[in-house]
């Protein structure tokens, strides 16, 4: 795992609601394309449910990190497009299931008209840091 520095709130910025306004670390950057609901034979997961589909895309998130020698813990930077914020407690849900929520990275929520599929309300790309010696596995 990367040793990475988390700084929740800088002096004088309010502290965020399950995010780090600053994290930073050194190592290999990884990026992550904005994973949607989506299982192995592109089939979209949980339609109509945005708690499913927030699962789903943590998985997918989860595989492309591990393909990259990386896990969550070395992720520094979240950004949830949601096509409706009210969806976002449950996007919390399944971020925490998966992050060391006492060191959260950084994210922004964006919520956005549509996604490139109707029935798609979740996606979310990260960007790691990996460089440990043990690869940077969870």
């Amino acid at each position: 795992m990367t040793e990475l520095t988390h700084l929740p709130a800088p002096d004088g910025v309010a502290p965020g609601n399950g995010y780090s306004h600053v994290v930073w670390g050194t190592g290999r950057f990884v990026a992550v394309s904005g994973q949607c609901a989506f299982d192995a034979d592109g089939k979209v997961v949980g339609e109509g449910d945005p708690a499913a589909q927030a699962r789903q895309v943590f998985e997918n998130l989860r595989r492309c990190l591990a393909a990259a020698g990386a896990g969550f813990a070395d992720v520094v930077k979240l950004t949830y497009f949601v096509t409706d914020v009210a969806h976002l407690p449950a996007v919390r849900e399944a971020r925490d299931a998966v992050i060391d929520t006492a060191r959260p990275p950084a994210s922004s929520a964006v919520q956005v008209a549509a996604l490139f599929r109707p029935e798609l309300l979740v996606e979310i790309e990260a960007f790691a840091i990996v460089g440990g010696t043990d690869g940077g596995k969870d």
